[in-house]
């Protein structure tokens, strides 16, 4: 019996097994934000600090995923599949037992270099071992798992953060990790390793000292007055040298690390652009609210978590009815649509106050969710559509990179303007208390008289209560500024061609 033929008598047990991988990693991407709150006190990090935890991960698993494909090449994909699933377990329990910032970013580095490989991985091994015909149902059932961790991951995380502490956010993957590692062992066959293809390990090199140099500099800037320190001109003196050297290499090699042919696809590198954009929207606001929700309004984490968890549920209903519009309406009125929900969600949010209910974050969470439902599918369709097929596994390595610098740049670009505005808010909130002005002393509450050491305190963290929410409304503002600045895109894409039957021709996800 091939081997082909015996992992498909072990369909079922292996699907389980690589869907317990999917839903491990998508997971990660979203269980960590409630408990961020608690884990910067833990930690002693400050607000703009304590981003590195969902940075660190993102751009490693970004850097990483285009290197995972040759290694499953050279070392066979059986093989790469249990290296990734036991590497994503350890550097877990690694990140449940850090007692430092320092500790946390280094394990989710380590869990992001070795996720990278697990979403591509598995959709590949689903599409070996269902026959062609049931392609459809396979790329349902992963679509289904990968969805059910961001839907899972808010509340589960303010659960397991409430009754335990947030270190089980990350325990709770040994387990699944276990399972999916031993499931793999058993029922995948082994599979012998492709031609080794030529790697540039010059460019790999080069991308990955500017993206690491670009990330350190957004990062640390804020609190180093950016160019005013000597150490974050070193980061971009250091990304700027590897850009210049990464780009000239791309333009000259013999076998560079992405074709030169992409660069050429208006679709591709539209599409490409657009997602950056997507990165930004999707989890600098998982990022932000939590924190938000917690921290200004008081509401217990596992509560957070439930108001930010319709947010998945609305991605998850736009794509059941996105996946049966591709293909019957231009692709491109879909990403209109998409980006329309997202403007019309992040309006609402520029009318968030400190005493709202929670049903304005939950309606605004599942239009938003929603509406980035109506990107995802699309925008990867419209991405491929018109890349010849040699050029799809590089491209969907670049687009998937692309992406995710997207989502770590948003998150800290966005947190760092929430530290800035929130300085200057405080500014023009407390240069506006007159104390002298009987009118202004009168309308304080008793509490907040200035006169005692107790009530001046309590004025001054009041002050800067509200001051935060200005920010966060002003990051808001940026955000739907950027939503719509994303439409003219729209205008550079290209309709996907038809085949004879009326379906587009796109690539897989």
């Amino acid at each position: 019996m091939s081997d082909v033929t015996q992992d498909r008598v072990n369909r079922w047990p292996i699907t389980i097994s690589i869907m317990l991988a999917t839903v491990m990693n998508s997971l990660d991407t979203t269980i960590a934000n409630v408990a961020l709150p608690h884990i910067q006190g833990s930690v002693s990090a400050s607000s703009d600090q304590i981003t590195w935890v969902l940075t660190s991960y993102i751009v490693s698993a970004a850097i990483m995923t285009p290197l995972s494909g040759w290694l499953a090449d050279r070392i066979g994909r059986k093989n790469m599949f249990l290296i990734s699933i036991g590497g994503f377990t350890v550097a877990s329990m690694l990140c449940g037992i850090a007692t430092s910032l320092p500790e946390i970013v280094i394990f989710r580095l380590l869990q992001g270099v070795a996720g990278a490989a697990l979403i591509p991985l598995s959709q590949a091994v689903l599409l070996d071992i269902y026959p062609k015909e049931q392609h459809g149902q396979a790329r349902a059932i992963w679509g289904a798992g990968a969805l059910l961790g961001p839907i899972l991951g808010p509340a589960l995380g303010g659960y397991l953060t409430d009754n335990f502490t947030w270190r089980w956010c990350f325990y709770i993957n040994l387990p699944v990790g276990i399972l999916a590692f031993l499931g793999v062992w058993f029922f995948i066959s082994g599979d012998r390793m492709a031609r080794a293809k030529p790697f540039d390990f010059l460019g790999f090199g080069m991308l990955t000292i500017f993206v690491g140099s670009m990330q350190l500099l957004l990062d640390r800037g804020p609190g180093q007055d950016w160019f005013s320190s000597a150490e974050i001109t070193t980061y971009a003196i250091l990304g700027a040298i590897s850009a210049w050297i990464f780009l000239s290499h791309t333009l000259t090699a013999q076998n560079p690390f992405f074709d030169r042919r992409l660069a050429g696809d208006r679709n591709f590198v539209t599409a490409s652009a657009f997602g950056f954009f997507v990165g930004i929207l999707l989890f600098a606001t998982m990022a932000l609210l939590p924190p938000m929700l917690q921290g200004l309004m008081g509401y217990p984490v596992l509560t957070s978590g439930l108001v930010t968890m319709p947010r998945g549920l609305g991605t998850w209903v736009a794509m059941l009815f996105v996946g049966r519009l591709i293909g019957k309406v231009d692709t491109r009125i879909l990403l209109l649509f998409g980006l329309a929900m997202n403007a019309v969600a992040l309006y609402q949010m520029t009318n968030f106050d400190l005493s709202m209910s929670p049903r304005y974050v939950v309606i605004s969470g599942i239009i938003q969710g929603f509406g980035l439902g109506f990107l995802f599918v699309p925008l990867s369709t419209l991405a491929f559509a018109t890349l010849p097929p040699v050029l799809r596994a590089e491209g969907s390595s670049l687009y998937t990179l692309v992406r995710n610098l997207g989502a770590s740049v948003g998150i800290s670009i966005m947190e760092a303007q929430v530290v800035s505005q929130s300085a200057s808010a405080h500014a023009g909130l407390a240069g506006q208390l007159d104390l002298s002005n009987p009118v202004v002393r009168s309308t304080l509450a008793p509490d907040l008289n200035p006169a005692t050491t107790a009530g001046a305190m309590a004025l001054n963290n009041e002050v800067t209560r509200q001051a935060a929410m200005v920010a966060y409304v002003g990051v808001f503002h940026i955000m739907f500024y950027i939503t719509l600045a994303c439409i003219p895109m729209l205008l550079f894409m290209r309709a996907p061609k038809r085949e004879a039957g009326g379906e587009p021709i796109h690539a897989v996800e």
